[in-house]
């Protein structure tokens, strides 16, 4: 597997948080980049399951001072691990947020 991607803004979940998988899903990332970064002010993105997608000021008001690190060092990838996350932080960040699992399934892909 060729490293196709040189940054990863990494966005942690609630559940990963909790359940002690962050390192995991760090080292996974670090097979998909070069750098991996997660930016100062990286917490709960504020989704609150769909609640935030009912409200997006929940998230907006959540990801201000991540949005703030993304808005000055823009990755090339912006990955996650929870698909209402992902939703609530493109909404708010304006970054295309996905699951790492995409790019992994992009990266590995035999031709």
């Amino acid at each position: 597997m060729n490293v196709a991607v040189k940054t990863v803004a990494l966005h942690p979940t609630c559940s990963t948080t909790h359940l002690g998988l962050n390192r995991d899903l760090k080292a996974v990332a670090s097979f998909l980049a070069d750098t991996i970064v997660v930016p100062v002010g990286t917490t709960c993105c504020g989704t609150a399951g769909d609640r935030g997608l009912l409200h997006p000021e929940l998230v907006v008001s959540a990801t201000r001072d991540e949005k703030a690190g993304l808005d000055a060092s823009p990755a090339q990838a912006y990955l996650s691990a929870n698909r209402t996350c992902e939703m609530g932080l493109r909404q708010a960040t304006g970054q295309p947020y996905e699951s790492f699992i995409f790019l992994l399934e992009e990266l590995t892909r035999s031709s």
